[in-house]
């Protein structure tokens, strides 16, 4: 029984320390937050339209490498399917003989 007894008073001595804790997390915080730069309007459009031009690019080229792949893959295996079927079909003919 002594036991269940240290372990409540354990968890309210915890639970002090974890309010002093969060209070001291939130006021650092706010101590950091006043730090902060932050971006003029300018700046902030600026950077957007880099970030939208950015990802236009690189959506632009990964179509473009899509449709690349996409052709020599249909083609690709077009011929090799065909490669494949005149040798079996030469071997048919030639078994056949």
């Amino acid at each position: 029984m002594a036991k269940k007894e240290k372990k409540v008073t354990n968890n309210k001595e915890n639970n002090g320390k974890e309010s002093k804790n969060k209070k001291s997390f939130f006021k650092g915080l706010k101590a950091e937050l006043k730090k902060v730069v932050w971006p003029t309007p300018k700046q902030l459009l600026n950077s957007t339209i880099a970030v939208i031009t950015i990802v236009l690019i690189t959506t632009v080229i990964v179509f473009v490498l899509d449709l690349a792949f996409e052709s020599v893959n249909k083609y690709g295996v077009d011929k090799i399917k065909e490669s494949i079927q005149t040798i079996t079909d030469e071997d048919n003919t030639t078994n056949s003989d």
